[in-house]
């Protein structure tokens, strides 16, 4: 009954023994439906000793041929009888028939899935019972793909030529009558498939070309539409599951930069492609590229055009470094780690398959340009390949070729069972166990201590190559090769902090198939490849890895090109690090970045580390740029890109804790003063067209808020109030001289809008700054600039008490000296006017109290508004000032930690308690300016990473994340406490005293 070959096999034990029964069963019950002469052989079969240990050896361990084994009794009866060798050779002469039939659709698929289910069995037979070697096993499948692929093709071809859509020459028809020979249209194997290494359940991996210049189309659609429908529907025919099952499934990712090119790319686009931005991963994969399907002269002609872009005789030093790193980026370690076999993924994981594979395609890229003998596609033929040739030791090459065939034979074995294509071990013991036995080993342990072996030799053998290569990083897997994700790439994202690492493969292999300016020579690609590590680690400790790759992603994106950047990063590692933080942490900071790369190298030679030199060198710097400007508009352009270069600088010092927060905040001050003072000339300028000008010190810019406390962050706005001088008892200036004249308030109200407007527009450099002029006199309902006499009227007879307390910060940032002194003399004229004490607690608690109910501080991280923290500190300093001004004049001050000083000096405030409040101040400005560089104005404290709160206490000047927390809460309590004490408490009293008055009889 037996095949002489089949009887005399070692077959393997069932890995259980009861499913193995309940097989046997039904293979009595299938029998028991054929015709008498082959039920007669099914019960002989599994009568006879040798027929049982086969049956039991498929039956209890792969439910998959057991399958196939009852689905197909007489195909089974007659390979048992013939043997594997002559059943594969009728099934490939079955197809190769097909291919010249005109059959309907359906039989033509039914006919390719049959023929696949059938060699399946026989290679599963032949495999397991140890009747083939590796390469007649992986041979006859890839020869089965080939066969089925060109039947499909003739039949696709035959088709449109039937319709009159297409035309071929009468040359193209091979002599057997299939339209394959000189269609036109080809099909490359790549990978396994490509070098006949095809595993059990694989994917088979293609790239479809075809030659506009050998068909004439007559359809509807364009050629090359044609020819992705066409590809579309050859792959539907292999990998459509059907009630027959499927062939094989398709894969066709690994063509030139696949998210941006169609199915099918004609010759010439593909050879330009490689010629100008192929990868030297692609040239790794070209080793194994060979036709397997359609028009085969002209596919060799076209891998013969390939071969100077795969085989470089001479290779310069950063391609071999990329050579190297393609691996390295693989974690590679010498021997000797700790390998866990439950869930080890033979193909991938370390020890694998695909160390061996890359161990061999890396020295071929290396060596095979000037060697042509290291050429085979073939792992274990290239192994022994250069070996023979002297690249590679005899004792390894054997180690390296042994252990790919027995990690192959577990690929195998692992796919049989339920034709997965899976590459993993069982993650438990006992399913560790069954493999074992459907390996053939006696048990478990036995196995286990030999795949250990085996694993660590690859890795010993491997990490020898790559030891003498520097490490690009530790992270782990990071692979962006290759048509889809690598698990352990994204397994490695992952842990790395990044939320989706199939977008994260996608955006990087996007870089890698040059689809920007930066990354299309292959020097860029190179560098990329080896800052690429370095760059996703640092990414990966910042708040958002996914946003901060993206940023960077649309900032390669406006390079013009990248080789001198790349280069840049890649000498000055610290650089790498700065970039990654921006990009992680500093949106603002990375958008202005991606605009002007060029400011790097102010970073390179430590300017940004420098102090702000100050308002007349700012001046004088800005003053230069814009004796450049032709117009107007050039005048706001010029600024914005100044202020923004000059802002950038700072946020980096600030980022990279070069400067403290305080130093920012004035550098900060004097760009925006800076900027207001620069175009203040071209506005006059702009409205002098029309309306001329006026006599007199002219405009005057009046800062409160933060600029006028020199604490500006790089985000606040610009408080600004607009005075000019006016008549000292009332009336109105002359009119302005121009074509249309207008009286001074009218003027210099549009004179000031016009500045709002040059500092406030977008244009094409971006927003200057958002400008709030509401803190004038009467609000928003009042005029936009005053004259200075009506400024002082309005704060000595109508300013609410708050508005009072705002004037303590206000500060002249641009006017003539004269009417700055003035301007200046009135505002401390007001703010040491004598005060109800009384009266002015209850106002400035009653302010408090109204924005607290509006904005109440929600978190820890609320510097400004929770309680304890900045608004109560600036309450405090500006209610004190107020309250002591008349008789102590020297403690106005518009810094609020300066004010609780002098107010200590002149024994108004205990000095503990004025040193307590000054340092709380500069804590929580020093967090919130952090916080406003790196991540606005909401902090998550559960889902930032530990880089983004180690950096955070550094800038604020705490050992550590916890710490700060700690300290932060101290600091809200004790400021809580001294607002209780000196302004609410009293306000409360104040408030209770004044009712008992008002109810007090005779008030009436």
């Amino acid at each position: 009954m037996l095949n002489a070959a089949f009887a005399a096999a070692d077959w393997p034990q069932p890995a259980d023994p009861a499913q193995a029964e309940l097989a046997r069963q039904r293979w009595s019950e299938a029998a028991a439906r054929l015709e008498p002469p082959e039920r007669a052989r099914a019960e002989a079969l599994a009568a006879e000793a040798a027929g049982r240990r086969l049956l039991d050896a498929l039956f209890g361990s792969s439910p998959f041929l057991t399958d196939a084994l009852l689905r197909e009794p007489v195909f089974t009866l007659d390979l048992l009888r013939d043997g594997p060798d002559a059943v594969m050779a009728e099934l490939l002469d079955e197809l190769k028939a097909l291919s010249k039939q005109e059959v309907p659709r359906d039989r033509l698929s039914a006919e390719l899935r049959r023929a696949k289910r059938r060699a399946a069995l026989a290679v599963g037979l032949a495999d397991v019972g140890g009747l083939w070697a590796l390469e007649a096993v992986t041979g006859a499948l890839s020869e089965l793909a080939d066969a089925a692929l060109d039947a499909a093709l003739a039949w696709l071809l035959a088709e449109r030529i039937a319709r009159g859509d297409l035309e071929l020459p009468a040359s193209a028809c091979a002599k057997d009558g299939t339209p394959l020979e000189r269609c036109g249209y080809f099909v490359l194997a790549m990978g396994k498939y490509g070098a006949r290494e095809l595993n059990y359940s694989s994917d088979v991996d293609l790239i479809v070309f075809y030659e506009p210049g050998r068909m004439a189309w007559h359809g509807r659609r364009t050629l090359s539409e044609a020819m992705v429908r066409m590809t579309e529907e050859l792959a539907r025919l292999i990998d459509e599951r059907t009630a027959e099952g499927y062939v094989f499934r398709t894969d066709l990712r690994l063509r030139p930069d696949p998210g941006a090119t169609p199915l099918a790319i004609s010759v010439d686009a593909a050879l330009a492609y490689y010629e100008s931005a192929g990868q030297n991963w692609e040239r790794a994969a070209m080793i194994k590229a060979r036709v397997a399907a359609g028009d085969r002269a002209t596919g060799d002609a076209f891998l013969r055009d390939l071969k100077p872009f795969v085989w470089r005789k001479h290779l310069d030093f950063w391609a071999i470094q990329d050579v190297h790193s393609i691996k390295r980026q693989i974690q590679a370690v010498k021997g000797g780690a700790e390998v866990a076999v439950e869930g080890h993924n033979v193909k991938l994981g370390r020890g694998g398959i695909r160390e061996i594979e890359f161990f061999c395609q890396t020295q071929q890229l290396i060596f095979g340009g000037r060697d042509p003998r290291l050429r085979d596609p073939c792992t274990l033929h290239a192994l022994q390949a250069l070996a023979d040739s002297g690249h590679v030791e005899a004792r390894t090459a054997k180690e390296l070729a042994e252990a790919y065939r027995e990690l192959r034979r577990i690929e195998h074995r692992l796919q049989m069972v339920d034709d997965r294509q899976t590459h993993s071990l069982p993650d438990s013991a006992a399913g560790i166990a069954r493999i074992a036995t459907f390996l053939g080993y006696p048990d478990g342990a036995s196995f286990r201590r030999h795949l250990l072996a085996t694993l660590h030799c690859v890795e010993g053998h491997y990490g020898e190559l790559f030891e003498e290569a520097p490490p690009l990083s530790g992270p782990g897997n990071l692979v962006f090769t290759g048509g889809e994700p690598d698990p352990g790439t994204v397994e490695t994202l992952a842990r790395l902090g990044f939320k989706d690492g199939e977008r994260v493969f996608n955006i990087v292999r996007a870089w890698h198939h040059g689809r920007y300016r930066a990354t299309r020579s292959a020097r860029a690609r190179e560098l990329l490849t080896e800052l690429m590590p370095a760059l996703l680690e640092k990414l990966g400790q910042t708040r958002e890895p996914d946003e901060g790759l993206a940023r960077f992603d649309a900032f390669l994106g406006r390079l013009p090109e990248g080789v001198q950047l790349f280069s840049l990063l890649y000498q000055n590692p610290s650089l790498l690090d700065l970039l990654a933080e921006v990009m992680g942490r500093a949106p603002a900071l990375a958008e202005h970045l991606g605009r002007n790369a060029a400011l790097l190298e102010a970073v390179i030679d430590g300017r940004f580390l420098e102090p702000s030199p100050g308002r007349a060198v700012l001046q004088e710097e800005l003053a230069r740029e814009l004796g450049q400007a032709r117009d107007f508009q050039d005048c706001l352009d010029i600024v914005r890109r100044w202020a923004n270069d000059r802002r950038f600088l700072i946020g980096i010092a600030l980022l990279r804790h070069g400067i403290e927060v305080d130093e920012a905040g004035v550098a900060l001050s004097d760009v925006a003063e800076t900027c207001i003072a620069g175009l203040l000339g071209p506005c006059t300028e702009e409205l002098a067209r029309n309306h001329g000008h006026l006599p007199g010190p002219g405009l005057a810019v009046l800062a409160l808020g933060k600029l006028g406390g020199r604490d500006m962050t790089v985000s606040s706005d610009l408080d600004l109030v607009f005075l000019y001088e006016g008549q000292p008892h009332g009336g109105e200036l002359d009119e302005s001289d121009g074509p249309k004249p207008l009286p001074p308030s009218l003027y210099y109200g549009r004179l000031a809008q016009r500045l709002i407007s040059a500092l406030s527009a977008l244009t094409g450099e971006g927003r200057l700054y958002e400008v709030d002029p509401r803190l004038r006199p009467s609000g928003s309902a009042g005029p936009i600039a005053l004259s200075r006499q009506g400024f002082l009227r309005y704060q000595q007879e109508e300013a609410w008490v708050w508005e009072h307390m705002a004037l303590t910060r206000a500060r002249v940032v641009v006017a003539e000296p004269a009417l700055q002194a003035a301007i200046e003399a009135d505002i401390r004229s007001v703010l040491t006017v004598p005060r109800e004490p009384g009266h002015l607690v209850v106002e400035v608690d009653a302010m408090r109290e109204r924005i607290a109910k509006q904005y109440p501080g929600r978190s820890l991280w609320d510097c400004k508004y929770l309680r304890g923290a900045l608004y109560d500190l600036d309450f405090l300093a500006q209610y004190l000032q107020l309250r002591h001004a008349a008789e102590h004049p020297e403690v106005l001050c518009r810094s609020s930690a300066e004010a609780f000083g002098r107010l200590a000096e002149a024994g108004l405030l205990d000095g503990g308690r004025a040193r307590f409040l000054a340092e709380a101040t500069r804590l929580w400005r020093r967090v919130q300016g952090f916080l406003r560089l790196t991540v606005g104005d909401r902090f998550d404290e559960v889902a930032a990473p530990p880089g983004l709160k180690a950096a955070l206490a550094r800038a604020a000047g705490a050992e550590s994340f916890e710490a700060l927390q700690q300290r932060l809460m101290e600091t809200a309590q004790g400021v809580s406490q001294c607002y209780s004490e000196i302004v609410a408490g009293p306000a409360r009293r104040a408030q209770a005293a004044a009712e008992r008055a008002a109810g007090a009889p005779g008030d009436a």
